[in-house]
């Protein structure tokens, strides 16, 4: 059998299934030839294949560990002058003047040039043939410039195909998360199992960035049991934020934590919003409206979140409370994900559609 010299389909994988995806491709395709790990690159097939438009369609369909599949509309050599070229010829007649894109190139191997110099000098000729707009965060088309050693694949995407966390539609919740004051009661008992469960109720208050974080033991309490719960939590807090900064692209909201007295917080804090959780309360989409008002009124700058531990918020508060809240009727939520629970159960509330 005669196959193209020439790879005309890119197949991105997790590290370490390209075997696995490579022989899944032969299954659903006999007639081409596959290459995995081509030159030692991890994460990615070639296929050489006669049809690649028809072939990746199968490809996606069929190969779940095909994380990205991107068919060549034409193959040139690793020549940035011929890239752009290229790139201009394919762009003419997939890119409309009243669309936006941008040119994302990945280069592998060694070449004169990088990455950022194919991505403008591809775009400028793109513009130039199409009058299309360049949009680098939310384009409706994508020009692929994929670079594998001697060659270089360009197609042509929608920009629908790039997966970002955050995209047009998604509303950040960070405005509500800003907003939270979790009271949370410590967990108290053997020192191992106290410093082990703040650990895990650190880093849960500082994955949502909360406003602040106050631990609210009751009447005396032991003080070993506290003192070594709070070192857990601020261990938590801390492991948690070193991860944010390094892969966040904006400023990471460092969560503080305080003490203080719970029934004392609830004298102080009576002119405020309180939730309280607990298996008493109503089922939370009951009260999504009160919810939503509650969060959306600018005069709320602050909205008090109570969570028990191994007891839960003494019933005598339930009278002070704005709100009581049952996350899951029927179902006793532990204290290590008590508090995660209803910050999301809350998000899901606030992010729905009316």
């Amino acid at each position: 059998m005669q196959f193209l010299n020439v790879p005309t389909i890119v197949v991105k994988t997790p590290l370490g299934l390209e075997n696995v995806a490579a022989a899944r491709i032969l299954e659903i395709l006999p007639n081409v030839k596959v290459k995995p790990r081509p030159q030692g690159f991890m994460g990615l097939v070639l296929v050489y294949s006669e049809t690649p438009i028809e072939d990746s369609r199968k490809i996606k369909a069929e190969v779940p560990e095909a994380e990205k599949v991107i068919p060549a509309l034409k193959v040139v050599r690793a020549d940035i002058n011929e890239i752009a070229e290229a790139a201009s010829e394919v762009a003419k007649d997939k890119i409309s003047s009243n669309e936006t894109f941008a040119v994302r190139t990945v280069r592998r191997g060694k070449h004169s040039f990088t990455s950022i110099d194919v991505n403008v000098k591809a775009g400028a000729k793109v513009k130039e043939v199409t009058g299309a707009s360049v949009n680098l965060s939310f384009p409706d088309k994508i020009v692929a410039i994929e670079i594998i050693g001697e060659y270089a694949l360009i197609s042509v995407l929608p920009g629908s195909e790039e997966y970002k966390k955050l995209r047009p539609g998604k509303k950040p919740v960070i405005t509500y998360l800003r907003k939270i004051s979790l009271v949370q009661m410590p967990y108290l008992g053997p020192l191992d199992a106290a410093y082990n469960m703040g650990v895990r109720i650190g880093r849960e208050a500082q994955t949502f960035e909360v406003k602040e974080l106050i631990i609210a033991p009751i009447g005396l309490t032991p003080a070993d049991q506290l003192a070594t719960f709070i070192r857990g939590v601020r261990e938590g807090i801390e492991s948690r934020f070193k991860i944010q900064r390094k892969t966040y692209g904006r400023e990471v909201h460092r969560v503080p934590v305080y003490v203080q007295d719970l029934y004392q917080l609830v004298r102080d804090r009576f002119k405020e919003p309180i939730i309280v959780f607990e298996p008493e309360g109503e089922p939370i989409i009951k009260v999504k409206d009160k919810i939503k008002e509650i969060f959306e009124n600018r005069k709320n700058k602050r909205v008090n979140i109570l969570v028990g531990s191994r007891v839960g918020i003494p019933s005598g508060i339930y009278r002070f409370a704005t709100l009581i809240l049952d996350i899951a009727p029927g179902v006793t939520i532990s204290t290590d994900l008590a508090a995660a629970s209803a910050i999301t159960a809350l998000i899901t509330v606030l992010e729905g559609e009316d």
